[in-house]
This record gives C-alpha cells, structure tokens and sequence, in this order.
C-alpha cells in the first residue's frame, strides 16, 4: 500500500508536471541524477544493508551508522557544492550550478532519517513507514505542481524533491521510539563498514552505469533528448520499479532470515521470482505494444519522440527483477567481494558496448542498453544459482512458459491494435489492453501457473511463508 500509494500520487503529479513543464527542463534534472545516486550511495555506505542482515543489533550499532551517514553526507554535500559549476561546464548547461547546490541539501536531509527507515524495515513496520512517507511525499508533490504553475519551471521539481526529503525524514524522526546515542563504535564500525564498503562500491558502480546513457546523451546530444529518455525511463520502470520495491522490503528481511538454508532460500527465491515475472512481464507487453496510445493519453503528443526509445528499453525492463533477486542472493549470503568484482566484469563489458554503439547514433545506444542487460542476467544468474543449486539453465526452463504466453497474448493485442485505426486513442488502449489482460490470464488458468495459486494465497494470507 506504501509504495503503490506513494507511485500514485507520483504518477499523477508527474501526468500534470508533463503537461506545464518542457521535455528540456526535466532532462536538466535527469542530467543531475547520476550525481545525485553517486552522493545517496556514498553516504549511506552499504551499512543500512549491514544492519538489516546482521541477526543482532543494539543502539551502540545504529548510532555508529547514524553518525557516519551524518558525517558524509555534510561532506558531500560541500563537495556538491564546490563541483557544480564543473558538473554545468560538463553539460554546457549554467543553469546547473545552481540547481545542483541547492538540490544537494536533499543528501542531508535524508541522513537524519535513514536509520529510523532501516528499523522501521528491519522490524517489517511497513505500515507505520506508509503513514510516515505518504503524507511526505503528497505535500511535496502538490508544492511542485503549485510551483509550476506559477511558472517556477525546473525549480518546481527542485522544491518538490527537497520538501518531500526534510517532511520523510522529520517524519521519520519523530514518529520513532529510537533516538542516537553519543556513541560511536569503533568495533561496530568496522563490522557494518567491511561489509557495506564493498557494497556502496558496487552501488556507486550500478547509479553510474544505470545512469550512464543520460551522461552520454546530456553531453553528446542535448537536454531535451536527456527529458525524453529519462521519460521513457521512468514510464517502463512504472510497473517494474514499484512491484520490485514493493515485494523488496519484505524480500530481502526473508531472504535474510533463511540465509543459512539453501533449500528454503532458493524456494522462497523461486516463488518470488516467478510472482514477479507473472506480474510484470504482460504488463511491460502491453505498455510496449500500445505505446503510442498510452503516451498520447498520459503525456499529450508533445512527448510522442518517447516511444521509440521507451520501446526499446522495456526489453531490459523485463529482465530488471531477475537481476535483482540474483543479486540479493550474493548480498544475504555475505557475498558483498563476489557482488563487487562482478559488478566491475558487468560494468566493463557495458563501457565496451557504450564506446562501440556510439559510432551507430542514438538508436544504436538503446539497442546496446539491452545486449548489455542481456549479458549481465548470464553473469548474475551463473554465481547466485550456483550458491543456491538452481542453475541459470533452471532459472530460464522455469520462467520460459511466462515469456511464451506473454508473446501469444501481444501477438493477438498487435492484430487487434493494427485493425482499430478508426477509434480513438483512448478505446484503442482500453480494449486492447482488457483483451490482452483476459487473454493472458485465461492462458496462465489453463496451463495451470504456479503463480496463480501463490498470489491466491497470499491475498488470502492462507499461506504462512510469507
């Protein structure tokens, strides 16, 4: 309820933003958001990760990490802040230097409130964390939306981010029993840092890469190219980004709990990668298919250059929740020096396909976005199935019947969609997608899916594993 209330009320902020803002002014702060994720990753250090694993933590934990979250985030903040005119020199964008300063206090902001989160996450209080960020995040929102109308342009999103970081975290803050200690561990610190050192690395190598095409777009291209992937980006990552989340908060506390069982951690791997995969890969399908009508319906038609792009990428955004659970593995199982160096294969072999796509233009880039998601799902699935005896080989076999009857449903939506030239975008959408919907499911009900009955049971709480 957290997460796809909180997308909510973001996707209908952003439907308006779409609508009042220019295509330009939200790649100005796509630009922004590989620097942003870098700044997030270093001061929260992998060591949140630590905290929710380790079995038994007291105060003299949380305050140590409180502390040192604190601490690097008013250092890279003050680094933010000295970098920004080279960060808008980068880019040839001057307006940056100002952004970027002031939308760096965000770092802070959040540092006050991250190891009440962890608690709240550790102890699988989503509820209490759904009354604390939704409130948040509304109140930010209408402020962007109320600012841009005034005509505040790119600033209104600068706003909205930062009003919506300071509310989470004084939120968070006083709605929690914890309060720091003036502790600071040293041995405790060492504990969390030898595991979430090797950890920010590989967060800092994933925001990099997972934000790289909109470095090389903004600084190849132009901001307005930047607007149109980051919006194609975010439109795939809809369906994708808040399943995953969602389910994630729960997963990697139960991963952790059965971490010493292989057997029970891969079932619980399994079940989840496959209510996943059944959920998202129609939908991503759908999108995919009826893309024009969905993007005219949402965005308006000044943002039609999107579909292409969003086509494109919504092949890696299927393959998204395999990357991540694989990796989770490698994370519960202590492996944070293997989830390291591949991170570093994976992200060498990206730089090669970057550097070759760029001599073919823009579309050449996209199509190299996916071989690399491609090859990366053969490197992960390889080490985790090999830690949990579920070898990438039974990872495709049981997924494949999910990906076939997704295909035979967007062939017959294709067809459909092709022959109703004649009815507006918005009938278009609607009866194509209900078709393809009834299709899919009446295909999973036939050939008896075992996601079916385990989403069954999870609405009627019947199945005591979760």
């Amino acid at each position: 309820m957290q997460q796809f209330s909180n997308q909510l009320v973001t996707f209908c902020v952003q439907l308006i933003l779409a609508r009042i803002l220019l295509p330009s002014e939200f790649g100005l702060i796509g630009m922004l958001t590989v620097f942003v994720g870098i700044a997030t990753a270093l001061f929260e250090g992998g060591m949140t990760s630590s905290l929710i694993r380790v079995s038994e933590v007291d105060t003299k934990d949380y305050s140590t990490v409180f502390y040192f979250n604190l601490g690097i985030s008013i250092f890279i903040y003050l680094l933010f802040f000295l970098f920004a005119p080279y960060i808008a020199l980068f880019y040839r964008q001057p307006i940056l230097t100002n952004i970027a300063r002031v939308y760096g206090l965000s770092f802070i902001f959040l540092a006050f409130g991250t190891v009440q989160n962890t608690i709240l996450t550790k102890e699988m209080k989503f509820k209490r964390q759904a009354i604390i960020t939704f409130p948040a995040l509304l109140v930010g929102s209408i402020l962007g939306v109320v600012l841009a109308y005034i005509g505040f342009g790119v600033w209104s999103l600068v706003y909205s981010i930062l009003a919506t970081n300071l509310l989470t975290s004084f939120f968070l803050w006083f709605s929690s029993d914890w309060r720091p200690k003036f502790i600071f561990d040293i041995d405790k610190f060492k504990l969390h840092f030898n595991f979430g050192y090797k950890m920010t690395l590989s967060s800092l190598l994933e925001t990099i890469f997972t934000n790289i095409y909109q470095i090389v777009i903004g600084r190849f291209y132009s901001p307005i190219l930047v607007g149109y992937f980051t919006r194609a980006n975010s439109l795939m990552m809809l369906p994708v980004g808040n399943v995953s989340t969602a389910l994630n908060k729960v997963v990697f506390p139960l991963f952790a709990k059965v971490q010493h069982d292989v057997f029970a951690l891969r079932d619980a791997y399994k079940k989840i990668m496959l209510i996943v995969l059944f959920a998202i890969t129609p939908i991503i399908v759908l999108m995919a298919l009826l893309a024009d009508q969905l993007v005219v319906f949402l965005f308006t038609e000044k943002w039609l250059p999107i579909v292409p792009i969003f086509q494109i990428i919504c092949f890696s955004g299927i393959l998204y929740p395999l990357h991540l659970y694989n990796l989770m593995i490698l994370q519960v199982k202590g492996r944070s020096d293997l989830f390291l160096k591949l991170e570093i294969i994976k992200k060498i072999i990206l730089i090669a396909i970057i550097w070759i796509s760029c001599f073919y233009g823009f579309t050449a880039l996209l199509i190299g976005n996916v071989v690399g998601s491609i090859i990366a799902l053969f490197i992960n699935t390889y080490y985790a199935g090999t830690m949990i005896h579920y070898s990438m080989k039974q990872q495709l076999l049981d997924i494949l019947p999910v990906f076939i009857i997704s295909l035979c449903m967007g062939l017959v939506v294709f067809f459909i969609n092709s022959n109703m030239m004649a009815y507006n975008n918005f009938s278009r959408l609607i009866i194509s997608s209900s078709v393809g919907t009834v299709i899919y499911l009446l295909l999973a009900f036939i050939f008896k899916f075992q996601a079916i009955k385990d989403i069954q049971k999870i609405i009627k709480k019947n199945d005591t594993s979760y």
